[in-house]
């Protein structure tokens, strides 16, 4: 067993650690909050403008198509992974990282796969076995629309100008603070929904609908990308906020193991000085 002096400073350093885990379950906790009112508040617009623009390119001739709806042989193709720039998350950035590896290594296998990093976490891990053309890890130090939507018109770049022939996004989107859902999502080319031309019926256009959404898609681009950037924000903070909540749960059991510890080997000792001290009075009566 331990001594006295060692337990006391186990017991010192796990009350240090719940300490720090504790005060960051709270800093996520508030940050959380505003984050979720963020994705929350975007998703409705998102998913409208995004319903409207699928409806509006099944609705066009072949001819009349965006270059952006550009269906190209696949032998290029550019994954965007979304992470955190720190970590204390749990499998929060691994389910990310696990899943654009197993695209590259399985979806995509045998076509040249190349990766746009959003996120530290994602840079510094896939670097080491594979290409990443771009970091943009500075987008969480202000992140606001604009921001990203520079990150989106460079994507739309690559691929108007061939450079890649699909592009993927890689992200978890929040659900709650226990759970997120990793979302892989086509960014480029387009998809039109299918079977759904006729539901655009409703709208008068002006003035045509191949402005309309020549006008659109880039926007409606934008915001995809935004609304993955924000969810994956939302996401983290949830994920983080869960992992703190269990590692002070832990680090309070710890505690309190080593404190029963402690107490029975402080026990054991007195104990052991009063018998020492009983022998040696009974040693002297003798």
């Amino acid at each position: 067993m331990a001594n006295l002096k060692e337990i006391r400073n186990r017991i010192a350093s796990v009350s240090s650690t719940m300490q720090i885990t504790s005060a960051m379950k709270m800093v996520s906790a508030a940050k959380l909050k505003k984050a979720q009112d963020a994705i929350t508040a975007m998703r409705p617009y998102s998913d409208k403008l995004s319903e409207l623009l699928q409806s509006l390119s099944a609705s066009l001739d072949a001819d009349s198509g965006s270059k952006f709806a550009d269906n190209r042989e696949v032998k290029k193709v550019l994954i965007v992974a979304i992470t955190s720039n720190r970590g204390l998350c749990g499998a929060f950035n691994t389910n990310i990282l696990k899943q654009s590896a197993l695209l590259a290594r399985e979806t995509y296998a045998g076509k040249q796969v190349d990766f746009v990093a959003i996120g530290k976490k994602a840079n510094d891990i896939l670097k080491k076995k594979n290409k990443v053309i771009a970091n943009h890890s500075a987008v969480y130090d202000d992140l606001t629309f604009d921001n990203v939507a520079v990150i989106a018109e460079e994507l739309m770049d690559l691929f108007t100008k061939g450079a890649y022939d699909k592009i993927e996004i890689v992200y978890n989107k929040f659900k709650n603070a226990a759970t997120q859902i990793v979302m892989t999502e086509q960014f480029l080319p387009i998809v039109p929904v299918e079977g759904e031309a006729n539901s655009a019926a409703d709208y008068i256009f002006e003035p045509s609908k191949a402005e309309i959404v020549e006008q659109l898609i880039p926007k409606s681009l934008k915001t995809q990308l935004y609304k993955g950037v924000r969810d994956s924000f939302a996401s983290e903070h949830g994920a983080r906020m869960t992992a703190m909540h269990k590692a002070t749960d832990n680090a309070t059991e710890l505690r309190n193991q080593l404190k029963l510890t402690y107490n029975k080997a402080r026990q054991a000792a007195i104990t052991g000085e009063i018998l020492e001290i009983v022998g040696g009075a009974e040693a002297l009566n003798n």
